[in-house]
């Protein structure tokens, strides 16, 4: 009969003693194995950083050489040169500077008060402006 299950499973009777709820067999290399598998797991996670590490520098340096052909900065050197410049120009104020006022808004001592009238006169065409600027 043993025979018999033999052929019928092609083979395999170690697995047959787990199907019918044997014991397992333990492999006595068991643990060896398993740290050698997490040990080649490690290795290839160290292997995949340092290759993105490489290709991030060499991008970086392609990067580099298009920011000297351009005369472009990077966006930290930027955004810091920019946050300096305002600080600079607060620095002994009190108030916000000049440019951060939209146009319009607050006391503008350059530009002279115009009448109504002169802004009307500016549409009218070139020969009525003459009649009333005399």
């Amino acid at each position: 009969m043993d025979f018999v299950m033999k052929q019928a499973l092609g083979g395999a009777t170690k697995d047959m003693g787990k199907m019918l709820g044997g014991e397992e067999e333990k492999d006595p290399d068991a643990a060896k194995k398993e740290e050698e598998r997490q040990e080649a797991l490690r290795q290839q996670e160290d292997e995949r950083k340092a290759k993105h590490t490489r290709m991030e520098a060499e991008r970086e340096k392609v990067r580099q050489t298009i920011r000297d052909k351009y005369g472009l900065k990077k966006k930290e050197e930027k955004e810091a040169e920019e946050k300096a410049a305002m600080e600079q120009a607060c620095e002994g104020s009190l108030t916000r500077p000049k440019k951060a006022i939209p146009r319009g808004c607050g006391d503008d001592d350059e530009e002279d008060e115009e009448s109504i009238l002169d802004t009307v006169l500016k549409f009218l065409p070139g020969p009525l402006q003459d009649m009333f600027k005399k």
